[in-house]
């Protein structure tokens, strides 16, 4: 452990690495209060992570599907140490009037990230906020003035900041220059994601409240593909393949090269190959994110074939003297011309993790980062300080996806002027900084929360 990071984490980062990670109890270390917004799968995961590696309380669950809300609530304390169930809330405005949590995590769709998020940090919380921060680039702005006029540490959940391979390459591989000048980077995802069924209309389940599921977000009629999981399929809640993957990609790289915002970025695709399913999002994209001497270039196929079999997801880096290729999987560096290559594999923590090898639907590779991200989550908390994946640098990845949407959308690069928060000298592309709220909704303004 260096000097910053003594100074960063304190007596409880030093307890985490004694105990490897594990939970403990100190003088100093009273059980957070948590509340959990979003009981689905990654609001679980998040949930479950947090509980292994800190003696937290989780006290209150909210969710708009009632089995859903019952199940996690029940999970819940067969893995706390208390064994208690915890309140259950269809409404997060309920769980938030208590104001007797410390930790917040909200794990919902991303429509409804922000309203509880910018709720959350006024009702006294420190928020755990899922990636991406928005929908769109003003609620994202607010939540970043919500976070500072309030004094909360928010961590946004791109946890390749924490992934424990992805920290060694960028310390083994950049930091020691050992690809000297980078001037290039891809970033891509070619998964067959992206819903391709299109079944009929429906009524909604008995036990979802749809109207609340839907929130400020235009109101479809409902589909089974909405809900759980596949209401990605739709640009009515989220903001496509490159709003779900690109950003944790665009995060890393921004990360590992200490990258501000893009300056100028274009993008252009669209339904190119899958016309007959009901999802409404690309399934072919392209975009350009320019940074300063250095073009960030995404592209996702969700159909025909990988280029590299060993990296279906993850981003590559050109420098003059090398390669490197990473991604939640491991990573390889490859020299141009004298030294040896180098491969490293995701550690999994299964022995010290036991949990993870029953966890319905667990990311097992990821969980080792979701602890990372969580223990530096409750560093920040106890330090008061930024936490890695701090609000801010949530804003810049995400609402430079958004920004890539609109471009493709418009047709035209977008150039960005990060002090005013506006895309210089476009009307039009300005207007759609903001998406419409659907009554009684109201969108949170980044002067008034």
């Amino acid at each position: 452990m260096n000097r910053r990071d003594f100074v960063k984490t304190g007596v409880a980062g030093l307890a985490f690495v004694a105990t490897g990670g594990r939970a403990f109890a100190g003088a100093q270390d009273k059980a957070k209060r948590v509340g959990l917004i979003g009981a689905g799968w990654y609001g679980k995961c998040d949930l479950f992570r947090l509980i292994q590696v800190s003696p937290v309380e989780v006290v209150s669950i909210c969710d708009v599907d009632r089995k859903m809300l019952a199940d996690a609530a029940e999970m819940t304390a067969t893995r706390q140490a208390s064994k208690k169930v915890p309140r259950t809330y269809g409404d997060y405005r309920e769980l938030l009037k208590e104001k007797d949590l410390d930790i917040v995590l909200i794990g919902t769709p991303d429509h409804w990230h922000a309203l509880p998020m910018i709720e959350a940090v006024k009702a006294g919380a420190d928020v755990y906020v899922q990636k991406p921060v928005s929908v769109d680039v003003v609620e994202a702005q607010a939540m970043l003035a919500a976070a500072r006029k309030y004094k909360r540490v928010v961590q946004v959940g791109t946890q390749r900041r924490s992934t424990p391979h992805l920290v060694e390459a960028k310390d083994r591989i950049i930091k020691e220059g050992k690809l000297g000048k980078i001037a290039h980077v891809e970033i891509y995802c070619y998964y067959h994601m992206r819903a391709r069924a299109n079944p009929p209309d429906e009524a909604a389940p008995e036990n979802l409240d749809y109207e609340m599921w839907t929130g400020p977000a235009p109101l479809r009629p409902y589909n089974k593909l909405v809900h759980p999981r596949s209401w990605r399929a739709f640009n009515e809640y989220g903001n496509g393949i490159l709003g779900d993957m690109c950003i944790h990609m665009l995060d890393m790289v921004r990360w590992m090269l200490g990258l501000g915002w893009p300056r100028r970025i274009m993008s252009t695709g669209g339904i190119l190959v899958d016309k007959d399913s009901k999802a409404n999002i690309p399934d072919t994209q392209s975009a350009v994110f320019e940074f300063e001497g250095l073009n960030v270039v995404w592209q996702h196929r969700t159909w025909g074939s990988t280029p590299d079999p060993k990296y279906p997801w993850g981003a590559t880096i050109y420098g003059d003297k090398g390669t490197l290729k990473a991604s939640v999987m491991g990573y390889d560096y490859a020299p141009l011309g004298k030294g040896d290559p180098v491969h490293v594999d995701v550690a999994y923590e299964l022995e010290q993790f036991p949990e993870d090898k029953t966890e319905k639907d667990l990311e097992k590779h990821v969980a080792p980062a979701c602890r990372g991200h969580q223990k530096d989550f409750l560093a920040a908390i106890a330090s008061r300080g930024r936490p890695v994946a701090d609000i801010e640098e949530g804003y810049i990845s995400s609402a430079s996806c958004i920004l890539a949407n609109l471009s493709m959308k418009l047709g035209r690069a977008l150039t960005w002027d990060h002090e005013k928060g506006r895309v210089t000298g476009d009307d039009e592309a300005n207007a759609l900084l903001r998406r419409p709220y659907r009554a009684p909704w109201i969108h949170p303004e980044p002067d008034s929360v």
